[in-house]
């Protein structure tokens, strides 16, 4: 198989461990608006844009504006909760990982808000070490679709088989492997992430590292 040359990051349960506190973000704005949040309606969040989830969440028929609005006003909540614990909610490791493979590409690519974007890689100082960064907004097709995978390779001028995708959605495993590379599942979300070629729970496994020395290598 081809050596690797660079790996591509989704942000939200990869690089900082957000998904528990979106939940009760989520929680909070739908109750605000009439809505109960069920345990099936926070399964179905994970790994999507955020217009796909006010419309399930809030009603198929509203216009855009009002996902647009809705969007803004439960992220600028999400961002609230999380300012005082950005720090303490990195995953694991990620910090020391990325400054061990500094010697490859990186880039990111996330569903994410762009803004909270900007929030999690200027609060946490590792905007630098991302010089390509794609979000749901900038692609026309979503995760499962690999096309947000394949425009950051092709802006890392990278091909995809030279590609490491770190992912803990099944839409971003999907989406990984669907653009032809190789996944590493990050369990913050989910235990089971079928299509992976390595499963962990965060980037202190030693198993990684093993995997990546081989994976360096073929």
């Amino acid at each position: 198989m081809p050596q690797i040359r660079a790996l591509i990051f989704d942000m939200d349960g990869v690089i900082i461990d957000s998904n528990p506190l979106h939940r009760v973000a989520w929680t909070e704005y739908t109750r605000r608006h009439g809505i109960e949040m069920t345990e099936a309606m926070q399964q179905r969040m994970y790994g999507k844009r955020n217009d796909e989830i006010i419309r399930d969440f809030l009603g198929a028929r509203i216009s855009a504006d009002e996902v647009f609005a809705h969007g803004a006003a439960k992220e600028a909540l999400y961002r609230e909760m999380m300012m005082p614990r950005t720090e303490e909610s990195l995953v694991p490791g990620i910090r020391d990982f990325l400054a061990r493979h500094r010697d490859l590409k990186f880039g990111l690519a996330t569903n994410a808000e762009p803004a909270n974007v900007d929030f999690v890689l200027d609060t946490t100082r590792l905007r630098p070490l991302f010089p390509v960064v794609v979000t749901g907004h900038d692609v026309t097709h979503p995760k499962p679709h690999p096309e947000i995978y394949l425009r950051v390779a092709e802006l890392l001028r990278v091909p995809p088989a030279e590609c490491i995708v770190f992912e803990d959605s099944y839409t971003g495993v999907a989406a990984g492997v669907a653009a032809g590379m190789r996944v590493v599942g990050i369990t913050t979300t989910h235990h089971d992430l079928p299509g992976v070629g390595l499963s962990v729970a965060d980037f202190r496994d030693p198993a990684l590292e093993t995997w990546m020395a081989t994976s360096m290598c073929s």
